[in-house]
């Protein structure tokens, strides 16, 4: 079965200095409320941590992520956190229903 995602929007994340969530759109580009599904990380500029535990991650504690690297997370999106490990990090995010 194909299933297929549709665009909630797109976020850059540029301050990364502390624990930070993602900003995640609550309705369609065309303004119908949804839920966001899924979402599609990509580090850009230094590594970060991530946790979805709901405990903030450090730059030291957490799930790295190199520069270059790509999250596909489909869990609880609202608990997904970040931070970098070293000044200058940025996250680059779309979002899917």
């Amino acid at each position: 079965m194909l299933t297929l995602f549709q665009n909630l929007g797109y976020q850059q994340i540029t301050s990364l200095s502390a624990s930070t969530a993602l900003t995640v759109p609550a309705r369609t580009p065309t303004g119908t409320v949804t839920r966001c599904r899924i979402c599609n990380i990509k580090v850009e500029s230094q590594a970060v941590r991530w946790r979805d535990d709901g405990v903030a991650p450090t730059a030291s504690v957490g799930m790295p992520l190199s520069v270059g690297d790509t999250l596909i997370y489909d869990g609880e999106i609202a608990s997904l956190r970040f931070i970098e490990q070293v000044a200058g990090a940025k996250l680059n995010v779309s979002y899917y229903t």
